[in-house]
Formats: structure tokens, C-alpha cells, sequence
């Protein structure tokens, strides 16, 4: 009957037990004295002096209850300072303040759940990544210490050694300033630091002058980069194009990089009412189904010795989900293995 009862229905059952309480034993009082009750009109006043003064007094301590309970969990669970005109505020028993606060608990119990989690989520992905960034570095310095130790212990003076020593420590210091520009441009992405200058071009256009650019890469692996069938048409859209060049120019490289000699690439096309479907198809060696999932994760690399045997940072397509999703779009990847890999982005259409 008192559940979820407001402070005023509290007091007035409490004033209703208490009068009917009075009036018992005033009755059983006369009863076992033997005296005769008399009545009188002012007799019939002290009920209703008794109820209202009970409910009153019922009401005021209850309220005083309440307020300090709901003041000590609002200090707990609020970040805020509260206001005078809040602390004077008055409790209204028609606002069912008690539900307010177990909802108010319970989210706040449910927020501190979920940061908890998020807290969690994130010491994991700082220790994966600080192991990731170590074991990704660790390669290429200990290459650069190596030829350079070489060098000074009498490799300088072979010429059959020094110019290639040399050049090759020159490779892992260009791929060491690969990284480092890589992890730059995520640590912008993430941060929200590099702002986008969005502006509408064709993007047509802008993927055969990154083809263009990446032909001789492509010729030297007997690649070729083309337009699909029916991708002729243009289409301007609205983005970043220096960032979309970016994607282009990583995910082409990707697909040469992985391609197989005499295989192809090529771009499409695909009008989606508001949005243009970019994709970029190769047929090259394919990503197992268990890699999937884990393409665009920093660093990391479905077949790691032929990745590292490539170059590259192992950050490209991380940086491509992070461009992408920064123009609030999406990116996905269809593979199977030695039948190739397919990169679809999607844009706004201008």
C-alpha cells in the first residue's frame, strides 16, 4: 500500500494510525475505569487537532529525512556544486523524489560501470600499443646500430661493404621517419588537431593523379592501376582532398605492394543516391577471414615477415579508417585469399 508513496501520503497515514490509535485507547480507557463517556462539541475536536498535528509534524520529519538522505547521495554521485536556490529547494511530494533519486543512482552506478570499462579498454589498448611501438622501432634502430658499429669497426674503409652498409642504414632511417610521420598524423586524427578543409572536386580526377603517381611503383611490379568498366562518369563530392589523396595513395600502394606480378587494380565508381561508394579492387594474394577484423588496428599485419620485407609502417590503414571516419563516413574490406581484396569508402556527394 506505501509503495512508492510520496512524503504526504507517508504523513497521512502515519496521522490516520496515530488518531485512530488515540482514539482506541481513550476508549479502552474509559472502558476498563468504568466511566460513563459524556459528550461534548469540543470532544470532537481533539481527532481532528490530533490528525492535523500529527500529519504536520509526520511531514516535516519526513521531508527533513529525505533531504538529508537524497543531500549526502547527490554529494556522492554529482560532480557539481549544487546551487542555494537548489539546497533550499522544496520537496514536493507529487515529484516522487525517492524514484528520481534510485533513477539518478542508477545511472550514475551504471556511468561509473561503463568508465570503468572504457578505463580498462583503454590501459589495454596503451599497453598493446607502447609493446606494439617498441617492437616496431626496436627493428630498424637495431638495423641502423648494427651497420653503423660495422662501419666504424673497419667496414668504412671496404669498399665492397660501406656504400651498401650506408645505404641500407639509410632505409631503416627513412623507415623510422615513416613511423614517426605516421604516428604524427594519427595522434592529429585522434586529437582532433588536424582540421579539415573540406571543398568539392572530382574525385575521378583525383584518382588518376594518384594512379599517375603511383605508376612507375606499379610498373616496376608489373601491376597495372585502371579505371573500372563504367567508371568513367564523374563525380563530385565533398571532402578533404588533400585527406582523400592520402586514402588513394595508401590503399593503391597497398595493393601494389601486395599485388601479384601481372595483376591488376582498379577503381570504381558506385552512385549511392546521396553518397559516392569509392572501391579499391585488386587481385592480389588476399587477407585470411581471421585477419579481417583487424586490418585498420595499428600495426598490424597479417603476414608480418612479408610486410616487413615490404616497408611501410604497418599504420597506413589505420590512418585510411581514421581519415574516413573523421569525414563521418565509413570504410569496410571484402577479401579472400589469393583471389584479392576490395576497399570500399564511402563520401558525400556534392
Amino acid at each position: 500500500m506505501l509503495k512508492n508513496a510520496s512524503p504526504r501520503q507517508i504523513a497521512f497515514f502515519i496521522a490516520l494510525f496515530t488518531t485512530l490509535a488515540g482514539a482506541l485507547s481513550m476508549a479502552l480507557f474509559w472502558l476498563l475505569a468504568g466511566m460513563q463517556p459524556t459528550f461534548h462539541w469540543l470532544w470532537s475536536l481533539w481527532p481532528v487537532l490530533l490528525f492535523a498535528g500529527s500529519y504536520f509534524i509526520a511531514l516535516a520529519y519526513i521531508k527533513k529525512y529525505i533531504y538529508r538522505k537524497v543531500k549526502l547521495i547527490y554529494k556522492t554521485i554529482h560532480q557539481h556544486k549544487v546551487s542555494p536556490q537548489e539546497k533550499n529547494a522544496p520537496i514536493d511530494g507529487a515529484s516522487n523524489v525517492m524514484e528520481d533519486v534510485e533513477r539518478e543512482v542508477n545511472e550514475w552506478a551504471q556511468r561509473q560501470e561503463d568508465e570503468i570499462e572504457k578505463y580498462k579498454s583503454w590501459a589495454e589498448y596503451r599497453r598493446k600499443f607502447v609493446g606494439d611501438i617498441s617492437h616496431e622501432l626496436k627493428t630498424p634502430i637495431f638495423n641502423i646500430q648494427g651497420y653503423l658499429h660495422s662501419l666504424l669497426d673497419g667496414g668504412l674503409e671496404d669498399t665492397s661493404v660501406n656504400m651498401s652498409f650506408l645505404q641500407k642504414a639509410i632505409k631503416n632511417v627513412e623507415r623510422l621517419h615513416t613511423i614517426v610521420e605516421d604516428l604524427s598524423a594519427i595522434s592529429r586524427l585522434e586529437s582532433g588537431e588536424l582540421i579539415l578543409e573540406m571543398q568539392v572536386f572530382d574525385i575521378k580526377a583525383l584518382a588518376e593523379e594518384v594512379m599517375e603517381d603511383l605508376e612507375f611503383k606499379a610498373q616496376n611490379r608489373n601491376i597495372s592501376l585502371e579505371l573500372k568498366d563504367g567508371a568513367s562518369q564523374s563525380f563530385r563530392v565533398r571532402a578533404d582532398r588533400e585527406s582523400i589523396r592520402q586514402v588513394f595513395t595508401n590503399l593503391l600502394h597497398n595493393s601494389i605492394k601486395y599485388g601479384k606480378p601481372g595483376g591488376r587494380t582498379k577503381v570504381g565508381f558506385y552512385d549511392m543516391d546521396k553518397y559516392i561508394l569509392v572501391e579499391v579492387a585488386d587481385n592480389g594474394i588476399g587477407i585470411a577471414a581471421k585477419h579481417l577484423p583487424h586490418v585498420f588496428d595499428r600495426f598490424y599485419r597479417a603476414d608480418k615477415s612479408r610486410s616487413r620485407a615490404q616497408g611501410g609502417s604497418g599504420l597506413g590503414l589505420s590512418i585510411v579508417k581514421h581519415i574516413v571516419e573523421a569525414h563521418k563516413q565509413t570504410i569496410n574490406v571484402r577479401s579472400t585469399q589469393e583471389l584479392g581484396s576490395t576497399f570500399g569508402f564511402t563520401l558525400e556527394k556534392a
